[in-house]
This record gives structure tokens, sequence and C-alpha cells, in this order.
């Protein structure tokens, strides 16, 4: 299982949009959607030290952050970041790719300030955002998600 960094996983959402459907992804909504690829993964892996990417992740006013992915993409404010195209995923292993893709199909549906409520409900932001380290673990995230997920598409994961 391969740890990855933030910027591949985020690059690979920003792969997905459709600029000429009005798909746009704002900084705060790629937040969103690397914080929900780490928790899947971290529920189908079962393995706190193989957390999707290496990246840490902290509870910050607005949900969760991957900070070096907040200051890359912070001048487009609440705009959209524009999407990358013709990029090799194939550093990205097939089942990776495959959880990647179900977070898209899935909570790319929703805007970004609709994300960020969700994540202020779930138990890996409220913890870590009352805390002095505001670091959310994997294993706080695998607590959280293996509960959220049918165990047999975790199970997947491994097939």
């Amino acid at each position: 299982m391969k740890i990855y960094s933030a910027d591949i996983i985020a690059d690979y959402f920003r792969s997905r949009t459709d600029v000429d459907v009005g798909d746009l992804i704002s900084n705060l909504k790629l937040q969103k959607l690397c914080y929900y690829a780490a928790g899947v993964v971290a529920a189908a892996r079962q393995d706190n030290d193989k957390p999707l990417f290496a990246d840490p992740i902290e509870a910050w006013q607005h949900g969760p952050v991957i900070p070096n992915l907040y200051h890359k993409f912070k001048d487009y404010g609440a705009n959209g970041i524009p999407p990358i195209q013709n990029c090799d995923f194939s550093v990205i292993e097939e089942r990776d790719r495959a959880v990647l893709d179900d977070v898209y199909n899935y909570y790319g549906q929703y805007s970004a300030w609709k994300l960020r409520n969700m994540t202020h409900e779930e138990t890996p932001w409220l913890n870590a955002y009352e805390q002095p380290d505001v670091t959310i673990t994997t294993t706080a995230l695998q607590a959280f998600f293996s509960q959220e997920f049918d165990a047999d598409y975790l199970i997947s994961y491994h097939a």
C-alpha cells in the first residue's frame, strides 16, 4: 500500500472537474474531498501506519485542512481552481483510484459549504478542533469511517 503526497491526490480530484458543465473545485471543497478520501482509505486499509497521504490534516475553523494544499491554492479564494488535464496518475494504485473516484462521485456532488458543515458533525474534526494539537490522526479517521461505510465495501479494497 502506497502513501502518496496530498498534492497528487488533489491533482487527481482536479483532473475530474469538467468546467464545461460548471464543475469547479474551490480550495475549501478540495480540502474536504482530500479529507474524505483519507478517511475512506484509512477505514479500508485498517493500518494506521499507512495513511492515504503523508501530509497532516488539521482541524481548522472551517473543517479539516491539509495546510500545504491550503497555502498552495489560497490565492484562488472561493473561486474555482483550474483543472488539470492529461496527467499520468499511474503512480496511484488502482484500488486507491477506485476509492478516489467513489469519493468524487459521492461527495463531489455537494457544495463546499455543505461538505464543510458535514465535517463539523463528525468526530475526527470535532475531537481534534477542541485539542491543543489540532491534527486529525489516521487512527481517528479509521475509527470514524469504519462505522460509516459498509463492511463489504471496505473489504473489497483488499480484493
